[in-house]
Formats: structure tokens, sequence, C-alpha cells
């Protein structure tokens, strides 16, 4: 039986973004897969991911979130649209709510839903659990880029 791939490695292979680029060898490795209405993902932080011993650095959490939803975005924009891949999609706004420190010593996991949408964009709200608590929340609007646009055909 073959492993799930996560959304970033099915359809961005040799994406590069330092949260979610599969390809990136310095970055954080997000995986994101669908759970029912929601994606989730799971992730491990590293001792220089720290802002303070034992605690995410804000700059961090601020990377998972954006690119956790960032991919909740384009799933859903492509399944609500009947394609075949992931529209290449950028953050336009995304505001981070950090509600307490938020441990490093277990995993963390992100869950993001998409709560809006138009013609060519999702706004998604996700959550950040630690050391089995909400420590931080993302709210943000992600938009299918077109044609002439640097990240237009990134994945």
């Amino acid at each position: 039986m073959s492993k799930q791939l996560s959304l970033q490695e099915e359809y961005s292979p040799n994406g590069i973004c330092f949260g979610c680029g599969p390809a990136n060898e310095k970055g954080l490795h997000i995986n994101s897969y669908p759970e029912g209405d929601e994606v989730v993902a799971e992730w491990r932080a590293e001792p220089h991911h720290q802002a303070f011993p034992g605690m995410l650095n804000g700059g961090i959490i601020g990377a998972l979130l954006d690119c956790h939803s960032n991919w909740t975005a384009a799933y859903f924009l492509m399944k609500r649209d009947g394609k075949a891949e992931a529209p290449c999609t950028v953050t336009a706004e995304f505001h981070v709510k950090l509600l307490r420190p938020t441990p490093v010593d277990g995993p963390i996991t992100l869950k993001a839903r998409v709560v809006e949408s138009s013609e060519d964009r999702a706004t998604v709200e996700a959550e950040l659990f630690a050391g089995g608590k909400v420590c931080d929340t993302c709210r943000g609007v992600f938009v299918a880029v077109k044609e002439g646009h640097p990240a237009y055909h990134r994945w």
C-alpha cells in the first residue's frame, strides 16, 4: 500500500516555496491533506524554529498558516470548478492571531476550511493546534492568478 501524496507533493512536486515547497531543501515542507470539508497537516518543529526556548517563532507560525491556507484555497477552487489541476493561488491578505505561546515539543496540527468564495478567490479560516490547544488562528484571502502573473504556472 502506498502513502497518500499531500496536495503539495501531488500538484507541486517541484515547488520551491519556503513553507510548502517539496523541492525546497531548507523549507518547512508542510504536507496538507484533504479530510472532509477541511484540509489538515501535521508538522514538527526543529530547534532552529524557536523564538525562545520551547516556543515556536511567530514568523514560522505565519508561514505555516499562510501556506496551509493557500493550499486549502487552491484545492477548494480546483474541486469546485471540476479541474484536474490546482490553480496557482497567491495570498492577497492574511491576518494571524497569536493566542498563546506555541510549544515545539510535540506535533503541530493545522486545520483549515474555506468559509467564502467567488469566481477567482477563496477566504479561508485556519487554526494551529499544539499541546492540545488552539494556539494561533488565521483568516486570509487567496486568489487564483492568471497568465502574466509571476506565480502563474509555478506548479
